[in-house]
């Protein structure tokens, strides 16, 4: 098998620090490939939540479908082996159950196999206070492998939080609006109070006249956890996991932590020439015709396009 290590570390390195800042994304690697195809048997990338891709596994024809299925793989948490090739490797062959085939139609005949697997990383939580409903919360998050740390009011310092973490305040009124303050420093990902309604409607309205900004307060959600009706102190626990269970499972603690980057996925369009999916990205050759643009998976398609464009039209008006 042919691998080139320093493109290895470059995307393990890049995993460990996604690892770290708590982001998940889906790791790509070549199994088998046939030439002329770019691509390299033990190559490997990764393409995080908002579809950036890391490494090296093909050319402008791979990159599109990989990153396509990729959103796929994280958002439905299910591996793929997915075989690119023309529509003529796959006539007559009895493909294995769960191998997705996906025809591609650029100029090179050759073909790849990738496997693609997600890597979901355990939510950081931070759960402040002692109580009996602090530490049932600790033990059942750990249950869960999720990484987890608890800390009494006192010993919370703004270091003990990044951009994401999930943070718990359960000082049950010993001390919330300080704590709030102190983790709110650092931008967490998600802050939940263990308070009634009444109560945390008090401490927003403390936190605003001590100058916090919207942004920072609209981060709180109180009171945390789904509403399972009159519980025992214990029984909350159960419901504030649920809520995070939930909101990691749709998405919440997947996406990038930096604000920079938007959080909104731009649909694919087709490449007319060859039938690709492409992001409609400057990357990604764009031509405007008659006012619209259209784009295209590498230059020669453009090029195609670009000379006789009715003829590619008029074959998708069909």
């Amino acid at each position: 098998m042919s691998f080139n290590p320093l493109e290895g570390m470059g995307v393990m390195e890049r995993a460990v620090e996604l690892t770290n800042s708590g982001e998940s994304f889906v790791m790509a690697t070549v199994v088998w490939r046939q030439g002329p195809s770019s691509g390299q048997s033990g190559s490997r990338a990764l393409i995080t939540s908002d579809g950036k891709l890391h490494g090296w596994i093909g050319g402008a024809c791979a990159e599109p479908v990989i990153i396509r299925e990729a959103k796929a793989v994280l958002r439905d948490g299910e591996a793929k082996l997915i075989w690119l090739g023309q529509d003529s490797d796959f006539l007559g062959l009895h493909i294995p159950e769960g191998v997705v085939t996906i025809p591609i139609s650029c100029q090179s005949d050759g073909a790849l196999q990738i496997f693609i697997e997600p890597v979901k990383v355990s939510p950081q939580l931070l759960i402040v206070g002692r109580s009996p409903m602090a530490l049932t919360l600790s033990n059942l998050a750990q249950d869960l492998d999720w990484s987890v740390e608890i800390v009494d009011g006192d010993d919370l310092t703004a270091s003990m939080v990044g951009p994401s973490s999930v943070v718990v305040i359960a000082t049950q009124g010993h001390g919330d609006e300080d704590a709030l303050e102190i983790v709110l420093e650092n931008n967490p990902r998600f802050v939940g109070l263990v308070a009634s309604s009444k109560r945390g409607a008090v401490v927003l309205e403390y936190l605003v006249d001590r100058g916090l900004s919207p942004a920072k307060l609209e981060k709180i959600k109180v009171p945390v956890g789904l509403d399972l009706g009159s519980t025992t102190h214990r029984e909350m626990a159960v419901s504030i996991l649920a809520e995070l269970v939930q909101l990691r499972a749709s998405g919440e603690f997947s996406k990038p932590v930096d604000s920079k980057i938007s959080l909104t996925m731009i649909e694919d369009v087709i490449d007319l020439v060859c039938g690709m999916s492409v992001g409609p990205t400057k990357s990604n050759n764009p031509f405007v015709f008659e006012d619209t643009t259209y784009y295209f998976c590498a230059s020669g398609c453009r090029s195609s396009f670009e000379k006789d464009p009715l003829s590619f039209l008029s074959k998708v008006a069909r």
